[in-house]
């Protein structure tokens, strides 16, 4: 027989998600007792609507209501630009900007042999079929700046060796309002390669 509480249960739930700790979940769990019941209730059927509801794209992996999703499906992007992005929260960030017209293609993952992520366990088989249908002109690699993600990059850019497209990697360095000295060498660095005229 289980003799955990109600509120460690939902708290050991809450807990499985990204950034919340054990602290943060009970935290949570207590103040969820002071919503009212109608509240969580909809916050349980926007969960349950979300899991039922979104579908990852077959076209470049992202998750949307529709198949094929909305930016794919949308006319007005610009299909010469292909950017490949590690996951679906990196293909937001780009959006956000509003900066980017392309289109995407999303890996759902970095490879890590140590994690074993393999080339096998990414959605790498239908980037090149997407490339062969000759409408990309450029694949603009943003991997996370990461060792996985530098290796990711390294990876796709021995794949798409001999690839009739053009492919680039999106520049890396120091953000907005740093600080020069307080930025690290490898950061430091990669401000310097990626440095462009005035």
């Amino acid at each position: 027989m289980n003799s955990e509480s109600p509120i460690d249960r939902l708290a050991k739930g809450l807990n499985r998600l990204p950034g919340v700790g054990p602290k943060s979940a009970r935290r949570i769990a207590l103040d969820m007792l002071t919503w009212d019941t109608e509240e969580v209730r909809r916050l349980a059927d926007l969960m349950v609507d979300v899991k039922t509801n979104v579908k990852s794209c077959t076209v470049c992996g992202n998750l949307g209501l529709t198949d094929p999703c909305s930016i794919c499906d949308d006319s007005r992007r610009d299909r010469t630009l292909l950017m490949v992005v590690d996951t679906v929260a990196n293909l937001l960030a780009v959006e956000r900007t509003a900066h980017f017209r392309g289109v995407y293609h999303v890996l759902g993952g970095r490879l890590s042999p140590l994690e074993g992520v393999s080339p096998e366990d990414l959605n790498l088989a239908s980037l090149p079929d997407r490339i062969a249908g000759g409408e990309v002109q450029e694949v603009i690699l943003a991997n996370e700046p990461t060792v996985e993600g530098d290796a990711t990059a390294q990876y796709l850019s021995q794949l798409l060796a001999g690839a009739p497209v053009e492919v680039t990697q999106i520049a890396r360095g120091l953000p907005v309002g740093s600080d020069l000295a307080l930025a690290d060498q490898v950061t430091l660095s990669r401000a310097l390669e990626g440095r462009r005229q005035l």
